[in-house]
């Protein structure tokens, strides 16, 4: 059973930062391609970063050069580092995880969600 974990969400100003954490267990992490989506309230939830087997990265164009993902496979553990932060970059932010290199395409597995909220 794979289990993902997502924490470091909050409340924030316009400008500021956070970093989100997503801990991984039973599976082999390394072999999966790793992902956070959004989901903000009336509208579908969307692929903000994600990020290969090998570590390399996609990005949505509305965060391009504020987020940043990465991933630390000894520490079963994929980040986004969140930067600039808007309004328009408050949600639902979930953890993706799919057994391919670009398993984030296509998830698998999903965290329960933390919430982001990012005030003007």
């Amino acid at each position: 059973q794979v289990q993902l974990v997502e924490s470091g969400g909050g409340l924030v100003q316009t400008g500021g930062s956070l970093r989100l954490s997503c801990a991984a267990s039973g599976t082999i992490f390394s072999s999966h391609g790793m992902g956070w989506y959004r989901q903000a309230p009336g509208k579908q939830r969307e692929l903000v970063a994600g990020i290969t087997t090998w570590g390399s990265t996609n990005y949505a164009d509305s965060v391009k050069a504020r987020f940043t993902i990465s991933r630390d496979d000894a520490k079963n553990t994929v980040y986004l580092q969140m930067n600039s932060l808007k309004p328009d970059d408050t949600a639902v932010y979930y953890c993706a995880a799919g057994r391919s290199p670009f398993g984030y395409l296509r998830p698998e597995y999903w965290g329960q969600g933390t919430q982001v909220t990012v005030s003007s």
